[in-house]
């Protein structure tokens, strides 16, 4: 644990997994704040926002959008433009492109079904703040656990990412249909990563989703 490392987990009407990113955090936060949708002001001195992953507002109008309009993500929309670190899952991941924090859409699944299960992820680049602990073009097993998570971007941001190194991680078997097998990318100065797979629930060996998720927080104090 890092004694001088303080996260925060925004919640949301429909957020399920902040409960879990928070515990996750825990383990290498000095301290972790709640933040509620509502909430006008961040916590002094904060290191990390974690957006979670769930149903925001029910998934109303599209996954995200509505979640994007809250109070706070002006908020989080100013710390992340100053170069503070920020992380969405899945439906985090959707409410950072609504609020255009990071570029591209997640549409539905190719196959229109929701979809939960292991799957395999390559590490595109480990040398940010929230990948550091893992090898270049190692792939890990993290759990999905989505219905809208196939990511799509116009070809000339597609080649933004690509030519400024901005994916963070690829599916190996492209579950939901994303463009380029993108799970996961960072915004162009590397604080903000988006991804759809949860690396909150893999952070225990004896949990059936094991723990190579763990390598993602820890590298947030490293």
């Amino acid at each position: 644990m890092s004694h001088n490392f303080h996260s925060a987990v925004i919640t949301f009407p429909g957020s399920n997994c902040d409960q879990d990113l928070e515990q996750a955090l825990k383990l290498v936060s000095s301290k972790t704040s709640k933040i509620w949708h509502a909430d006008t002001e961040l916590p002094s001195n904060l290191d990390l926002i974690a957006v979670p992953g769930g149903f925001s507002y029910g998934d109303y109008l599209r996954s995200g959008a509505i979640a994007a309009n809250s109070k706070i993500m002006t908020e989080v929309k100013k710390f992340a433009e100053k170069g503070g670190y920020v992380i969405g899952i899945c439906n985090g991941f959707q409410i950072l492109t609504e609020t255009q924090i990071l570029p591209g859409t997640l549409l539905r699944n190719k196959n229109l079904k929701f979809l939960s299960k292991l799957t395999k992820l390559k590490i595109e680049n480990n040398s940010s703040k929230f990948t550091n602990q893992y090898q270049n073009q190692q792939i890990i097993d993290i759990p999905i656990a989505h219905h809208d998570g196939n990511y799509f971007c116009s070809d000339d941001e597609l080649k933004s990412l690509q030519d400024n190194q901005q994916i963070a991680f690829t599916y190996q078997d492209n579950p939901n249909g994303s463009i380029a097998n993108i799970a996961g990318i960072f915004n162009k100065r590397k604080n903000v990563l988006g991804m759809m797979p949860h690396p909150e629930r893999a952070i225990n060996k004896i949990l059936a989703n094991g723990d190579q998720g763990l390598d993602l927080f820890k590298s947030l104090i490293s």
